[in-house]
C-alpha cells in the first residue's frame, strides 16, 4: 500500500515525466556520489559543479548560475491564497486556480531527459515540537544538493511524515530558464509552493524563503507563532552568562556579520545559532523561544573577509559537513580559490568573473556578482552554539531592528514598551540590496524585513505581532539600530562590525537593569557613559550625532509612514495608527 507522499510523488512523475527518479537519503555516501555527477553533467554549456582548491577551501565547489538568474525575482513571485484582501497589498497576488493552470502548463513534460530529485527534509530538529514536515520534488542537482546542506534532509523526515498528508509540498524545476516563463506561486493555505523557471536559491531552496518565511508566517499566523526574518544569537558576558537576541536585517545590511561576530570587548562572545531565518513561539514558562527551523547559512558573498568576518571566513574553509558551494563569485585561476570583492585588499591578477570571462581589473567592474553566494554547513563554524539543536529553542531577551539608512535613524534607541516596539519595527525604511533583483540604494518601507517574505495581509500580520502582548507572560525588548549613517562628507561615523559588540552590552545592560536611558521622540536613548568606547577613537561630538533625531528629517518621514499605512486601510490595526499620531504630535 502507497502512502501519501508515495501518490503525491506519482502525481508529479505523472505531470512532468521524468526519466530518471532519485529519491535522497541525506547520507554522505549520497552527497559524495551526487557531487561527482554534478562534475559531469552540464547545464548552459559547462560542469554544473566545478572542484575548488581543497587545500585552502576544503570541500568546496564553484557554481555558476545563467546571467538572466541571479537574485530573488519579487515580480515573479505570487501569494495564490483565495481571497485578494488576504494576500494584502504587500504581494502580487493570482486566483489559486488561475495559477494552477499557468504553472500545469510550464511543468507539463517538463522533466523529459532529466532526473527527478525527491527531498524529503525537515525544517527544524526531529525532535523538536515546533519542526515541520517538508518535501521537494526538482530537476536540478545543484537545488539538490543546496538543500542538503540547508535543511535535514534524509529518512527522518519520511519516517516523521508516515501515511500523512501533512507536509509541505514543492514542485520546482529550471525549466528553461527563461524569464518569461519564470514564476514562483505560493498556496500558503494548502501548504505548497510551484517554481518554475529558476535555479536562484531563493527561488528554487523551497526550505528557504518560500517554506520558511512566505509560507510559515502564514501558517504561524494561524496556529500562533511567528516566522521571522531574523539571526539568532547568544551574548556571552564574562561570568559565562548568556544573553539571547533576535535580529532582523534586510539582505546584505549586516546581518550574517553579526550572527557571527567576533566581539571586541574583552571577555564577550557571541555564539551563533542563525543567520537568517527564526521560529518563534510561546515557551510553557510564557517567555518567547526561537528556534533556527535552517542548517546552514547561504550568505551575500562580497564584503566577506577576514577584516569583516573571520568566523566567516574560517567557517568557509571547515570541511565538517560536506559539500561547500559558491555561486556566481569570481574564480582565481593561479590557485582555483573562489574570489570576491572584500575576501582581500588586492586584486588577483587572473581571475575569471562570474559570467566566465577574463577579468579586467582596469575596467572597474567587479569580479564577483553583487549577490553572489556561498552555501555552507551551520555545523563548519566554530562559533556554533551547543544550543543549536535545541528541540525547545532559546529563550528570548532581546529583538534587534534594522535597516540601512544614511541619516534619519539614529545609531541605537530601544522601544518604551511591546506596542510601540512593533510599531518602530513596522515603520523600517531600508536602502535596497543586490539580493533583490529591484534597483539598488533606493528607500523602500520594510517592515521587519518581511516585506518580501510575509505570505499574508501584512495588516493582518502586525496584528498578529500585537497579540503577543497577551500570548506570552514575558516579553523580549525591542532596539532599533542603524550602522550605516554616514557624515556631511559621505563617510560611515560608527565603525561597525565587531564594533557593534559595544551596543550589544548596552542593550544587555538595559535588559538587567544596569543602566538608565534618555527619553527622546523616537524613544529611550544611551547616555554616552554608559556605552563601553574604551579603545575606539570616536570623540563625543561624532557619537551626538549618530543619536541625533532630526526634527526635519522626520518631519519628512512620517509622511512617507502615512503613505505606507495608509496601503493596508481597515486592516492596519489602530494600535499602530495611534503611535503614528504621537511620532506627528511630538515633531509637530
Amino acid at each position: 500500500m502507497k502512502t501519501q507522499l508515495q501518490k503525491w510523488v506519482d502525481e508529479q512523475v505523472a505531470i512532468m515525466q521524468p526519466d530518471k527518479i532519485y529519491w535522497m537519503n541525506g547520507s554522505d555516501e549520497e552527497a559524495r556520489e551526487l557531487v561527482n555527477l554534478a562534475e559531469e553533467e552540464k547545464r548552459d554549456g559547462h560542469p554544473i559543479l566545478k572542484k575548488l582548491n581543497d587545500k585552502n577551501f576544503q570541500g568546496s565547489y564553484y557554481h555558476r548560475s545563467n546571467t538572466n538568474d541571479v537574485a530573488r525575482t519579487e515580480h515573479l513571485t505570487f501569494i495564490c491564497l483565495p481571497n485578494k484582501e488576504d494576500a494584502g497589498p504587500n504581494n502580487n497576488w493570482m486566483d489559486p486556480k488561475d495559477a494552477k493552470e499557468k504553472m500545469g502548463n510550464f511543468f507539463k513534460g517538463c522533466m523529459k531527459g532529466r532526473t527527478m530529485y525527491v527531498i524529503p527534509f525537515l525544517m527544524g530538529n526531529p525532535k523538536s515540537p515546533y519542526s515541520k514536515n517538508c518535501v521537494q520534488v526538482t530537476d536540478s542537482l545543484y537545488v539538490a544538493l543546496s538543500m542538503r546542506i540547508m535543511t535535514r534532509v534524509g529518512t527522518a523526515a519520511i519516517e516523521k511524515i508516515g501515511d500523512s498528508n501533512d507536509f509541505f509540498k514543492g514542485v520546482h524545476s529550471v525549466g528553461d530558464i527563461n524569464p518569461e516563463r519564470r514564476f514562483i506561486m505560493h498556496f500558503p493555505h494548502e501548504n505548497m509552493v510551484l517554481s518554475f523557471g529558476s535555479g536562484y536559491g531563493g527561488n528554487a531552496l523551497l526550505g528557504k524563503k518560500c517554506y520558511s518565511l512566505r509560507t510559515a508566517s502564514y501558517l504561524g499566523y494561524q496556529e500562533g507563532w511567528l516566522a521571522e526574518h531574523m539571526i539568532i544569537i547568544a551574548v556571552e558576558d564574562p561570568k559565562g552568562k548568556r544573553t539571547y537576541f533576535l535580529g532582523s536585517f534586510p539582505s546584505a545590511c549586516g546581518k550574517t556579520n553579526l550572527a557571527l561576530l567576533n566581539p571586541v570587548i574583552k571577555g564577550y562572545k557571541v555564539w551563533t545559532l542563525g543567520d537568517d531565518i527564526a521560529w518563534i513561539n510561546v515557551g510553557p514558562d510564557g517567555k518567547l523561544y526561537a528556534i533556527n527551523p535552517e542548517m546552514g547559512f547561504f550568505g551575500v558573498a562580497p564584503g566577506t573577509g577576514e577584516n569583516t568576518n573571520p568566523i566567516m571566513i574560517e567557517t568557509l574553509k571547515n570541511n565538517k559537513f560536506f559539500p561547500t558551494l559558491y555561486t556566481n563569485t569570481a574564480i582565481d585561476n593561479d590557485t582555483n580559490n573562489p574570489w570576491w570583492e572584500g575576501l582581500t585588499e588586492e586584486v588577483p591578477e587572473n581571475l575569471t568573473n562570474w559570467q566566465g570571462e577574463k577579468h579586467d581589473k582596469a575596467s572597474g567592474k567587479v569580479a564577483a556578482h553583487g549577490n553572489s553566494r556561498f552555501t555552507v554547513s551551520a555545523y563548519n563554524c566554530p562559533t556554533l552554539a551547543e544550543e543549536f539543536d535545541n528541540p525547545l529553542g532559546v529563550p528570548i531577551s532581546g529583538i534587534i531592528f534594522g535597516g540601512r539608512r544614511k541619516s534619519t535613524i539614529p545609531l541605537v534607541y530601544e522601544s518604551s514598551n511591546w506596542q510601540h516596539g512593533v510599531f518602530t519595527a513596522s515603520i523600517i525604511g531600508s536602502e535596497t540590496t543586490a539580493a533583490s533583483s529591484s534597483a539598488t540604494g533606493v528607500v523602500r518601507r520594510d517592515p521587519m524585513s518581511m516585506l518580501p517574505f510575509c505570505g499574508y495581509n501584512m495588516g493582518d500580520y502586525f496584528k498578529h505581532w500585537l497579540s503577543f502582548e497577551k500570548r506570552a507572560k514575558t516579553l523580549p525588548k525591542i532596539f532599533m539600530v542603524n550602522w550605516f549613517r554616514k557624515d556631511e562628507d559621505g563617510k560611515f561615523m560608527w565603525p561597525g562590525f565587531r564594533d557593534n559588540s559595544r551596543i550589544l552590552k548596552w542593550m544587555i545592560d538595559r535588559i538587567e537593569g544596569k543602566v538608565s536611558a534618555q527619553e527622546k521622540e523616537l524613544g529611550l536613548f544611551p547616555k554616552l557613559e554608559d556605552l563601553d568606547l574604551s579603545n575606539l577613537d570616536i570623540s563625543d561630538k561624532i557619537m551626538e550625532k549618530l543619536l541625533h533625531v532630526s526634527k526635519e528629517e522626520w518631519q519628512k518621514e512620517i509622511p512617507m509612514i502615512e503613505e505606507f499605512y495608509t496601503k493596508f486601510g481597515d486592516r492596519m490595526p489602530q494600535e499602530l495608527k495611534n503611535q503614528l499620531d504621537n511620532l506627528r504630535k511630538k515633531f509637530a
